[in-house]
């Protein structure tokens, strides 16, 4: 393979990833992938003589590892509010967000009973979150709804929930969670928060000990 059929190569990759950046929901995977489109273009630009092209995109670059170390250090402020039972604001966040919800959590219905356990996680005052659960028993929680905007998929709210939040459920005598989803995505979001999978009512669930 000669260095020209490379050189485009390098280019078609470049365009794609910057293209698969700007589908990105999420702020951060939307730098991630737009970072490394813009180092494939900076080498590109400079390997064909377009000054242009390769000192735009070294700019870009840069400006992407800005907002990434703004994103993983920058201290966020998160705070729970307690869902109450006729709350107007669930019922729109659920007629907007139901049928995504519904992809990791199946079984939710939206009822609630004096048996459920629920808030919404603000983050830096922003609804961004969600967390519905049912008391199974005095020390286990059963999670209808783990489920956070699209705009915060970064772990960040699941690391506030399930570590600076974990006193919490101490407090009201809770030492188990558990949930069941087959859905990849979430199935990996668990296990990164410290889930395991076992056996629980006959089907493979997805536990965490508090």
């Amino acid at each position: 393979m000669d260095n020209q059929l490379l050189l485009e190569w390098l280019g078609y990759a470049a365009s794609i990833l910057v293209a698969i950046s700007l589908l990105m929901s999420s702020i951060v995977k939307l730098r991630i992938y737009n970072l490394f489109g813009s180092a494939l273009f900076t080498v590109y630009g400079f390997s064909i003589g377009a000054m242009p092209v390769g000192f735009i995109n070294l700019f870009i670059f840069f400006i992407n590892i800005y907002y990434l170390y703004k994103i993983y250090t920058e201290k966020e402020y998160f705070k729970v509010i307690k869902i109450g039972k006729n709350d107007q604001y669930l019922k729109a966040f659920l007629d907007f967000y139901l049928q995504e919800i519904k992809q990791f959590s199946p079984s939710f219905t939206g009822e609630f009973t004096d048996d459920t356990f629920s808030f919404y996680i603000l983050r830096n005052l922003v609804p961004a979150g969600i967390f519905i659960a049912t008391q199974k028993d005095p020390e286990t929680l059963f999670i209808d709804v783990d489920y956070a905007v699209p705009a915060y998929r970064d772990f960040k709210i699941g690391r506030y929930l399930y570590q600076d939040y974990r006193q919490h459920f101490v407090e009201k005598g809770i030492k188990r969670l558990y949930t069941f989803t087959n859905e990849p995505k979430h199935v990996s979001y668990l296990k990164k928060m410290g889930f395991r999978q076992e056996k629980m009512e006959g089907k493979l669930a997805l536990v965490k000990e508090i």
